[in-house]
């Protein structure tokens, strides 16, 4: 018997792995638009803005201050998407804390079905939960940084 759960348990182990790149996908596809807006429209005008800061009439402390103040706009977006993103991958990683919580309290209990089941089923529903929620916090970044559709 021993065999047969471990053989179970390290199939659901690979189930939960290929949930969890699906997170993954499902994270970048939907904050494609929000990185391609920090990486190139964002990117851009810090390039164009540094560029005009460098003038020979200027000292290189103003030059200094000058790109700072450019980069602002890119690192305050960037922070803002950082910031989203280690609390949505927080709220999952506290779903799936319970789902393991729930699964291993099942498992002590001797009249329990299929604890590894139950846990599959568990951190199905928390992936899901986490994927319907990446459409939300695309808008809300998006909304922050003013990108349009």
């Amino acid at each position: 018997m021993d065999h047969i759960a471990a053989a179970e348990e390290r199939l659901v182990n690979e189930r939960l792995r290929q949930k969890l790149n699906e997170v993954n996908a499902a994270a970048q596809s939907h904050l494609a638009g929000v990185q391609d807006h920090i990486n190139f429209t964002l990117q851009q005008a810090y390039f164009k803005c540094a560029y005009e800061c460098f003038d020979r009439r200027r000292k290189q402390d103003e030059i200094g201050n000058c790109v700072e103040h450019c980069s602002v706009p890119v690192l305050h977006a960037q922070n803002l998407v950082e910031n989203e993103m280690a609390k949505f991958q927080e709220k999952l990683q506290r779903s799936l804390v319970v789902c393991q919580d729930k699964y291993e309290a099942t498992k002590l209990q001797a009249n329990s079905a299929n604890p590894m089941r139950d846990l599959e089923s568990c951190v199905e529903l928390s992936i899901q939960d986490s994927i319907n929620i990446l459409p939300h916090l695309a808008g809300k970044l998006k909304a922050h940084m003013s990108i349009k559709d």
